[in-house]
């Protein structure tokens, strides 16, 4: 049996810049985390006991004779891609809900692939996850999603990611004190709006929209380099870290008439009456979590003005995708005709 555990990741600033759309052309940046909320992926050889020859778990329960067979996309086309056909159980659980702009997506593609190498034996680098994640979702599963949750959520920690032309990136971790960290955390919070969508959809039109929108993705790729000169100069407020949030929100909803909603204003206007400095809309927007720089003597008022939604605490994390259970033992043979005689004879 394996066990894999991924992180979720929060994205600040530079999201937008990570579609290759955008970066072939431009390069482009994102300042981003990991946190400690987990998606957790157990694998194992299927014996072969049962009528079904596969068993996929996640918010329904598979079990299926063919991996062809398989509805959920993703866990078909990667035991497809890596030709694993012997009998096979996949187990998904997250500590927070999917299609809510945490990355949940490719936390579980990335976490699987880890699995499933572990499985089958053999290590795999966070880079090569990453590269292999973006390939499944923009060229397999031909998703329209972006490059930086893959590698967010396979490396871990606190990162500038840069997009370079040339199609290659490079993580970068932020150097800065322990203590400027943990102001940083100590001035988030975040908050689930209810509300869930498909990020491919949304993201759909704003990559349709980089041709109108070029002039703000290159000021929020600037937001990166501003947002890192914030956290690493100690006379610097950290308050203008939230500060440089707002702005951001702003440019992002520029981005596509459907990052944001009515609902979605009046839940961000209620956390700044409140006392937020500023916040956005995490993932590609529409609903999902929102996310608030609030500072601490701020938080209680902040938790009361949005009483109605749910506040998640957090803090950050370094570890990114990792194996926390290995034992993978060896495929089963697995004979149906063989099983079925051999429970007649008991009868």
């Amino acid at each position: 049996m394996i066990i894999t555990r991924t992180p979720f990741r929060i994205s600040f600033f530079g999201g937008g810049t990570d579609f290759p759309q955008w970066f072939m052309e431009n390069g482009g940046s994102v300042l981003s985390t990991t946190i400690d909320k987990y998606c957790y992926i157990t694998c194992r050889w299927l014996p072969p006991f049962f009528e079904h020859r596969h068993r996929i778990v996640y918010s329904v329960v598979e079990n299926v004779q063919k991996v062809d067979d398989i509805k959920h996309p993703s866990v078909r086309a990667v035991l497809n891609k890596l030709g694993m056909h012997d009998g096979i159980e996949i187990h998904h659980d997250g500590d927070l809900p999917a299609r809510s702009g945490l990355g949940s997506s490719s936390s579980f593609t990335v976490g699987l692939l880890n699995s499933l190498s572990a499985l089958k034996e053999k290590s795999i680098s966070k880079r090569d996850l990453a590269e292999q994640a973006i390939e499944f979702e923009q060229h397999i599963l031909a998703e329209n999603v972006g490059c930086q949750d893959q590698i967010a959520v396979a490396f871990g920690g606190l990162n500038r990611i840069d997009f370079n032309r040339n199609g290659s990136f490079d993580v970068l971790p932020v150097i800065c004190s322990q203590h400027r960290v943990e102001a940083l955390q100590d001035n988030l919070m975040l908050f689930f709006t209810g509300l869930s969508r498909f990020s491919s959809e949304v993201q759909a039109t704003q990559v349709a929209n980089i041709p109108k929108t070029a002039t703000n993705l290159k000021l929020m790729h600037a937001q990166v380099d501003q947002a890192l000169a914030i956290l690493t100069n100690l006379d610097t407020p950290i308050d203008e870290f939230g500060a440089l949030l707002h702005e951001a929100w702003q440019l992002k909803k520029s981005l596509s008439d459907k990052i944001s909603t009515s609902t979605i204003d009046a839940i961000y206007q209620n956390g700044i009456d409140a006392g937020a400095i500023g916040g956005k809309i995490l993932g590609a927007g529409g609903g999902g979590f929102i996310l608030f720089f609030v500072p601490p003597e701020k938080r209680q008022a902040v938790k009361n003005s949005l009483k109605n939604l749910i506040h998640v605490p957090f803090r950050f994390e370094q570890g990114g995708s990792q194996v926390v259970l290995y034992e993978p033992g060896k495929p089963f043979e697995f004979d149906h005709n063989s099983a079925e005689a051999g429970a007649d004879d008991l009868h």
